[in-house]
C-alpha cells in the first residue's frame, strides 16, 4: 500500500478556514462602521434642525406654537443660545461695571480663610484691549451673565422663577470657574461677587452743570460651590 503524504506547499485546513473567515469579518466590521457613521450624521443633522427650529420660534413674533412650547424653547435657548435684535438696534450700556469676586475656604482647623477681591472684569478688558479679533467670551460672557441676573432678581437677590435660578447658577459657575483658574486649582467652597457701577455722563453734557452720579456698590450674598469651584 502506498502512503499519500500531504504536500508541504498545500495549505493546512485551519489556515484555509481562517482565510475564508477573514473577508466575512472585514465585511461585518465595515458594515458596523458604516452604520455608526450614518447614525452619527443623522443625529448631527437632527440636532441642527431642532436647534434652528427652536431658535426661530424664540426670535419669531409670538404665535400659538411658540406660546405652547415656550418652556421647551426657553429651556434650550437660555442661557447659551440667547438671541436678540440689538445688532440692528444697539442699546449701549449707560454705565461702566466692574465685577469682582472673592472666595472662602474652611481649613482643617475649622477657621474660614477668605481671599482678597479679584477683578474679573479687568481680566476681560485686558483680553480685549489692543486685540484686533477679541473673543466673544471676553467681551460678553461675564457682562451678559450679570445683566441677565440683574434683570431677573430684585434688590434682595431673590430668585422668583426657574429662569432666575438658572441665571444665578450660570453667573455663579462663570465666576467660580474663573476663580478656580486664578487660584491655580486651589480649594474653595464659597464665592461672593461685588458689582461696582459707575454711570456714564450723557454725550455733550458739561461736567459742571450736573453733579457726578454716585457710584453704586452692590454686594451679592455668599454662594456655595463644589470644591475647587467646579
Amino acid at each position: 500500500m502506498k502512503k499519500h503524504q500531504q504536500s508541504d506547499t498545500s495549505p493546512a485546513p485551519r489556515q484555509c478556514q481562517e482565510e475564508a473567515d477573514a473577508p466575512a469579518g472585514q465585511a461585518v466590521a465595515g458594515f458596523a462602521l458604516k452604520t455608526g457613521l450614518h447614525t452619527a450624521v443623522f443625529l448631527c443633522l437632527a440636532t441642527a434642525l431642532i436647534h434652528v427650529v427652536l431658535v426661530f420660534l424664540h426670535v419669531a413674533p409670538p404665535n400659538p406654537v411658540s406660546q405652547r412650547y415656550s418652556a421647551q424653547v426657553n429651556g434650550w435657548v437660555f442661557p447659551l443660545f440667547e438671541q436678540n435684535w440689538r445688532l440692528f438696534a444697539p442699546d449701549p450700556d449707560p454705565a461702566n461695571r466692574k465685577i469682582l469676586a472673592k472666595t472662602a475656604h474652611t481649613d482643617s482647623s475649622g477657621s474660614m480663610q477668605v481671599s482678597p477681591w479679584f477683578d474679573l472684569t479687568a481680566v476681560d478688558n485686558s483680553a480685549v484691549d489692543h486685540n484686533v479679533f477679541p473673543s466673544h467670551t471676553a467681551q460678553n460672557l461675564l457682562r451678559r451673565a450679570w445683566t441677565a441676573y440683574d434683570e431677573t432678581h430684585g434688590g434682595d437677590d431673590s430668585a422668583r422663577s426657574e429662569r432666575a435660578v438658572m441665571l444665578q447658577e450660570y453667573l455663579r459657575n462663570i465666576a467660580a470657574d474663573r476663580m478656580a483658574a486664578h487660584h491655580n486649582g486651589g480649594t474653595f467652597e464659597f464665592i461672593q461677587l461685588q458689582v461696582v457701577t459707575l454711570p456714564i455722563a450723557a454725550p455733550g453734557s458739561a461736567a459742571g452743570n450736573h453733579p457726578p452720579a454716585p457710584v453704586q456698590n452692590r454686594l451679592l450674598p455668599w454662594w456655595k460651590v463644589t470644591p475647587h469651584g467646579k
